[in-house]
């Protein structure tokens, strides 16, 4: 019995779009809620969990509406047309509501951000107080406490000290340098110098020495490092005490936009992953599962394609962006429609299933008592038990099967408590804790990204070979492993992103193989008239735990160490691995092997 992958990629079109939005949105909502409303990082996370406290509710709702839908397209392919469609509608008016917000504050960062270039710079703080040089204004600076958000500064005095910078002169000698453009020719170095002569801009470049542009070279880096951040946070805390707060009902549309995309987006998304175990036997689902998680990994690299090149070309191109995600989207929902025939591929499992003598249909199986356990005390055959010793036999191992359906949700929250918090933290990490640049932190989940694409097939086939619950427990392991590592032995030095990244990339290894595993196992224990209920089941204990452990892992970021973050996450998914060595079943079966004749047509369609 061998998965057929054709159709399985071809279902999988339908999680390609989910991931093609969620990326693009989880990259894009923060980047326009922070350069339109100026939004602190703790509101900001309140509306980036919206989503997730949207997805407790509908996700189950709509899994077990689908499972009751019999129409001529199928039980989900409904929802995924009427959904997509809906979504790729109002989802090009989140940015145009955002609009007119973000021009004006886009004018009004312009303005603070002019302290780099203007020699007698005045501006009036939101609070009344006037700033009549640059030099006062970067004073204000680097001794305000005023926060941002948990952990975000004006000045962060810590990271200035970490590199040496110990004082408000060491920090103004930075800041009053501000940013030079400088130029390399070959051999000979220079420095660009811009005069405005009414409307005309007028650059000239200076010949300078080497040890000129180097010396101006580490002032420029300096002042992107250590004065820029600070502006950026002065910048947006001015454009949601002005402009925002002036106009409330922006927001509140922009809001109530956002609303709509999502429950429009939630309306299909346990439908669309529930197809995957429609169309696929039992004992396939991890491998099943596996491509269909690929196939979101593609839809989420289309999506980075798009707003990566986007922001190349344009500062603020939010409206494009959404525009071409919409169109994208589309297009690969009307490939789905010409591929799949969800009826047809239904019908087909059947036929696999009844060749093969096993069944998704019967949800009760889990809880019969097994034959090698039908016995009386005194061993006489299962047909001598009474039928009290029958009901007394399927009641235990009701219990035991319903233990194990909490056991492995109880576990997957666990799991994800501890990875998210660390996902969700990774780039302030790397640039606030060990002192490495975005574009490092970039690197390092791009990589971790590379190697799931990688491993997904070989993970489902080794679930294959030894099991999902020892794969998962496999996975829990090498994520404690490296959370440890990284707590233990990763310090803000020269060799602390390599030892990060080679420490995260275990800990990648560990997502993909518990990913891949633990779907299958809360699906095995469904039956095909329950398949989207227990979807939504599976999403209320990941959801539930990506709404909450941003906050508490921020709260053990903020009062102990940054790094008993990791400490934290390994405790996270030390608890989800004992939860799931107390389960009993959602294992998979092993794969029935076919007869010489059945083996020569199983590579068929």
């Amino acid at each position: 019995m061998k998965l057929n992958y054709k159709r399985t990629i071809k279902v999988g079109l339908a999680f390609a779009i989910i991931m093609l939005f969620w990326t693009a949105y989880d990259f894009v909502i923060p980047l326009l809620l922070e350069r339109a409303f100026g939004l602190s990082n703790s509101l900001r996370g309140v509306v980036m969990g919206i989503d997730n406290v949207l997805s407790l509710f509908l996700l189950p709702i709509f899994g077990k509406w689908s499972d009751k839908v019999n129409s001529k397209y199928g039980k989900r392919t409904p929802f995924l047309f009427i959904g997509t469609i809906l979504a790729v509608v109002i989802m090009i008016f989140v940015p145009i509501t955002a609009s007119v917000q973000l021009k004006e504050a886009t004018a009004l960062r312009k303005d603070i951000y002019a302290v780099e270039t203007t020699a007698d710079f005045t501006y009036e703080a939101s609070n009344g107080t006037v700033y009549t040089s640059s030099e006062q204004f970067y004073t204000m600076m680097y001794e305000t406490e005023a926060k941002s958000g948990v952990g975000y500064a004006y000045s962060d005095h810590d990271y200035l000290k970490l590199n040496g910078k110990n004082s408000l002169e060491d920090y103004l000698e930075i800041a009053k340098y501000g940013v030079t453009e400088i130029k390399k020719d070959g051999i000979k170095f220079y420095r660009i110098e811009t005069t405005v002569s009414g409307f005309t801009r007028i650059s000239q470049m200076v010949e300078i020495t080497e040890e000129e542009y180097n010396e101006i070279k580490q002032h420029n880096a300096d002042y992107q490092k250590f004065v820029e951040p600070g502006i950026a946070v002065f910048a947006s805390e001015e454009v949601n005490h002005t402009i925002t707060k002036m106009h409330p009902e922006r927001i509140g549309i922009y809001l109530a936009v956002l609303f709509l995309v999502l429950v429009a987006m939630a309306s299909f998304r346990s439908p669309a992953v529930a197809l995957m175990p429609d169309v696929t036997p039992k004992p396939l689902r991890s491998q099943a599962n596996a491509m269909i998680n690929l196939m979101g990994g593609i839809g989420g690299a289309i999506a980075f394609i798009i707003y990566t090149v986007a922001f190349i070309l344009s500062e603020n191109p939010f409206t494009q962006i959404f525009a071409v995600c919409a169109a994208v989207m589309v297009a690969i929902l009307v490939a789905f429609l010409f591929l799949v025939n969800e009826n047809k591929f239904v019908e087909d499992c059947k036929k696999e299933c009844e060749k093969y003598g096993i069944s998704n249909d019967d949800e009760a199986e889990e809880i019969l008592p097994h034959k090698h356990e039908e016995k009386g005390e005194d061993g006489a055959p299962a047909e001598s038990l009474t039928p009290e010793e029958i009901a007394l036999r399927k009641k235990k191992h009701e219990r035991a099967y319903r233990r194990s359906f909490f056991f492995i949700l109880a576990s997957t929250f666990m799991w994800f408590m501890g990875y998210n918090a660390i996902s969700s933290n990774l780039s302030v990490y790397c640039t606030k804790v060990l002192n490495q640049s975005a574009a490092v932190a970039s690197v390092i989940s791009g990589a971790s990204m590379a190697v799931s694409a990688i491993a997904f097939i070989p993970v489902g086939m080794l679930a294959v070979k030894i099991g999902r619950r020892k794969s998962v427990l496999l996975g829990f392991l090498l994520s404690v492993v490296s959370f440890i590592l990284v707590f233990l032995f990763v310090k803000p030095d020269q060799m602390a992103k390599y030892l990060f990244a080679i420490f995260y990339l275990i800990s990648g290894f560990g997502l993909i193989i518990t990913n891949v595993n633990t779907f299958p196992m809360v699906l095995e224990l469904s039956s095909s008239s329950s398949v989207g209920k227990y979807t939504g089941y599976y999403y209320i204990s990941t959801m539930s735990a990506q709404a909450i452990t941003p906050f508490i892992s921020g709260l053990v970021m903020d009062y102990f160490e940054d790094q008993y973050l990791f400490l934290y996450s390994a405790i996270c998914v030390v608890i989800a691995f004992i939860f799931m060595f107390f389960t009993r079943y959602g294992d998979s079966k092993p794969v029935p092997a076919a007869s010489a004749l059945e083996y020569l047509g199983a590579g068929d369609d």
